[in-house]
Order: structure tokens, then C-alpha cells, then sequence
């Protein structure tokens, strides 16, 4: 799977860790979010000031963001379930 993403200004916790919502479409157009917890550029020259730069740059969410329940992204369910 590839998803193009887009950050946005959008914060919130999972499980007690901080977490940046960014928006995103998967290559066959299907909208999605992704919460992302860190983010890093490998240090092999490449330019760490200008991943910097990008990476401060966020735009407004464009839909609410309703989170979904784990199990519901996992093949997990939850106990009692079923």
C-alpha cells in the first residue's frame, strides 16, 4: 500500500503518547488518517535543515477526524466481542 499524506495542525494522544494527525489518500483514492508519533530523516547528508522546515509546515484538517477503536484496525477483537 502507498498513501500520499499531508500534515495538519491536528493534535492528539493514543494510548498516552502524543500523536500529529496528518490526512491521507491511499494510491487508489481512498481517504485516510494517520497518526504519526515521530518522524525522522536518515542522516547520511541529506538536508536535515530543510526536512526540518517541511516538516513544521501543517495545514488546517480538512474533515473531522473521528478516531476508530484499535481492534477495529487490527484483526483483534476486542474481549467479549463475538
Amino acid at each position: 500500500m502507498k498513501i500520499t499524506i499531508t500534515s495538519t495542525t491536528k493534535l492528539t494522544t493514543i494510548e498516552g503518547v502524543p500523536c500529529r494527525i496528518w490526512e491521507g489518500v491511499t494510491e487508489r483514492g481512498v481517504p485516510c488518517h494517520v497518526f504519526v508519533h515521530r518522524l525522522a530523516v536518515r542522516n547520511e547528508g541529506v538536508l536535515c535543515e530543510e526536512f526540518d522546515r517541511e516538516l513544521k509546515e501543517t495545514y488546517p484538517p480538512a474533515a473531522e477526524i473521528i478516531p476508530l477503536p484499535f481492534f477495529l484496525l487490527t484483526d483483534d477483537e476486542p474481549q467479549g466481542a463475538g
